[in-house]
């Protein structure tokens, strides 16, 4: 089963990278950006009877730092 990790950080934790992007993209003469907010996406292949709580498990032990950071689990369809 694929399964998809969303991590960012969590609202009001300092986003040095999405303000480099955000500098960036006004310089490239973008207007009309507000914010950005720079995350990441982890793709797993995983066993098919893997649990959502061992993939909550594995978020709150590596994927995801907790303390300033929020994940979204997602379970691919397969074909």
């Amino acid at each position: 089963m694929k399964v998809r990790i969303h991590v960012s950080l969590k609202p009001g934790v300092l986003d040095p990278q999405g303000r480099a992007v955000h500098h960036a993209l006004e310089g490239l003469g973008f207007s009309g950006v507000e914010d950005v907010r720079v995350g990441r996406l982890i793709e797993l292949e995983v066993a098919d009877d893997t649990t959502e709580g061992q993939l909550e498990d594995m978020c709150r032990k590596l994927l995801a730092n907790t303390v300033i950071e929020n994940f979204r689990i997602e379970t691919m369809e397969t074909a």
